[in-house]
């Protein structure tokens, strides 16, 4: 029986998908083959070493400690795409924000209470102070075209806004779900020079942490309204800060407030409401276990965010996950260890991203402690697991 620890909340629709004679699923459990979270903070928690996999039920993965993950051959997915209908329509109704001064007007209209029938006389005398703009015609500079990203600039689109999308990695599914009305902006800079409205859809990373700085605020047009549903360190506050003071940026919305953005004018801060609907709860917990069953069962990879995507239909009786560092020879390593061991290999499959490797490979004799041994004992194996009916693994 597989062991899955969840670490926080999850939606009872993903969690009634694992298969209760197969799957044991506990907030607090002994030797957990896998971590089921959401924003459960990973970094400096002792992830035990029985955990082969962790699945985050929704995008972002900046509570994980992906690299050391990595280094220990546990596989990490996230949910891309099962929260974008959610973030989008926060980032639609946040155009809006950005332009109306609605939640400044909804809160000096809370300050009329007690005013009795002159309420709407003072309503009429004071709506001038929260006027804006339509976004109609307006051009709105969508940066990462991911499943959010597309999104949302297929709706603004819709809404009668001139799109421009930068993502020089943006993938063949994308691009296919990407509207025809949606122009392609070749730089940051070009999209800067063009957008009255700018929206931030990239994961965190050390790549991307503070890419909206000093350095592009200058590029931007006068009274630009920058969108921020993302991640908050993409946009540098100190250069913010600037930005507003001299009017480059008319208003900041952002759903990740902190205490200096809580006492700026012209921001408008929202508790990081992105994914917090129902329906994008049930969606990601959906998908994460649905993730953490096929692996865990069968060995197959989608939706990685470490390891390469990988499938292989069951052509022997036995089956056994290799993780290694992707360096030369390792295959040829691994399959004379077979041979030696008198192991015959039904069929197999080994892709890799980046500095690791994973193979699937089946067998037709049964899988002994013997042999598992012999494949750690390769240099440059991280992790060697059986699959399946067998269990997850044996102990190593």
């Amino acid at each position: 029986m597989f062991k899955i620890q969840t670490l926080n909340k999850i939606s009872p629709k993903g969690l009634e998908l694992f298969d209760r004679e197969r799957f044991e699923v506990a907030s607090s459990i002994a030797g957990p083959d896998a971590l089921l979270i959401r924003s459960f903070e990973l970094h400096g928690y002792e992830i035990p070493p029985s955990v082969k996999a962790i699945a985050r039920a929704g995008a972002g993965i900046n509570n994980i400690p992906v690299e050391e993950c990595t280094s220990r051959g546990i596989i990490v997915f996230n949910t891309p795409g099962a929260n974008a209908n959610g973030v989008k329509e926060l980032t639609i109704a946040s155009l809006f924000l950005a332009s109306r001064r609605i939640s400044t007007g909804i809160a000096w209209a809370k300050t009329l209470i007690g005013k009795g029938d002159a309420v709407p006389e003072l309503v009429e005398k004071g709506k001038s102070l929260f006027d804006g703009p339509e976004i109609q015609g307006k051009t709105l500079g969508v940066i990462g075209l991911g499943a959010i990203g597309v999104e949302v600039a297929n709706a603004a689109s819709a809404l009668g806004m001139e799109v421009l999308g930068y993502d020089p990695y943006i993938s063949v599914d994308a691009a296919w779900g990407l509207s025809r009305s949606v122009k392609r902006a070749t730089t940051l800079e070009k999209l800067f020079a063009k957008a009255d409205y700018i929206t931030i859809h990239v994961p965190l990373s050390d790549k991307t942490t503070g890419m909206i700085d000093s350095s592009s605020f200058p590029q931007m047009k006068k009274g630009v309204r920058l969108l921020n549903l993302a991640r908050g360190p993409l946009v540098v506050t100190s250069a913010l800060v600037e930005a507003l003071k001299k009017g480059i940026v008319a208003r900041y919305v952002t759903d990740f407030p902190d205490e200096e953005l809580l006492g700026l004018d012209n921001v408008v801060c929202i508790p990081h409401l992105g994914a917090s609907t129902p329906e994008a709860e049930d969606n990601c917990a959906t998908m994460a276990v649905r993730q953490l069953s096929e692996y865990l069962e069968s060995g197959t990879v989608r939706s990685s965010v470490n390891f390469p995507d990988s499938h292989l239909d069951m052509s022997g009786n036995h089956r056994i996950l290799v993780v290694n560092r992707n360096i030369p020879n390792m295959v040829g390593q691994i399959t004379t260890t077979l041979a030696r061991d008198l192991v015959n290999i039904a069929d197999m499959v080994n892709h890799h991203r980046d500095g690791i490797a994973y193979n699937i490979i089946d067998v037709e004799t049964p899988v002994t402690e013997k042999l598992l041994s012999d494949l750690r004992k390769i240099e440059g194996v991280v992790r060697v697991d059986v699959s399946g009916d067998e269990g997850p693994g044996l102990p190593e």
